[in-house]
């Protein structure tokens, strides 16, 4: 009865090639299209990193808390890319806090 209160490792399965998702929601047909133990390897890929930039600049990004604008944005990663993939691999990296606005509701009673 009480077995299913014992713990299993988060390692599990990865001498089989077993998925993450399919350990956790038991369906093997979950599209995911990376493995969880790289995932910084995912994210930092060069094409993953001009996606996201792409994305910035079609949305016209607003600037962030250090005033940097999407349009200033190319130069500075092609200046400081290999530094900053660096940190985020090391875990050194520490992101500049999100420019927060509240904007009021106006909430009716009934």
């Amino acid at each position: 009865m009480e077995d299913y209160l014992r713990e299993i490792p988060a390692e599990q399965g990865r001498e089989t090639g077993e998925y993450a998702h399919e350990r956790i929601t038991g369906n093997p047909d979950t599209n995911t299209d990376f493995r969880t133990d790289n995932l910084p390897d995912t994210i930092l890929r060069s094409d993953n990193l001009n996606a996201a930039y792409k994305k910035v600049k079609t949305n016209k990004g607003a600037g962030g808390i250090d005033g940097m604008q999407a349009d200033e944005l190319l130069p500075c990663l092609r200046e400081h890319q290999s530094e900053l993939v660096e940190q985020v691999r090391e875990g050194k990296y520490k992101p500049n806090p999100v420019r927060r606005v509240e904007i009021p509701k106006d909430w009716k009673s009934e």
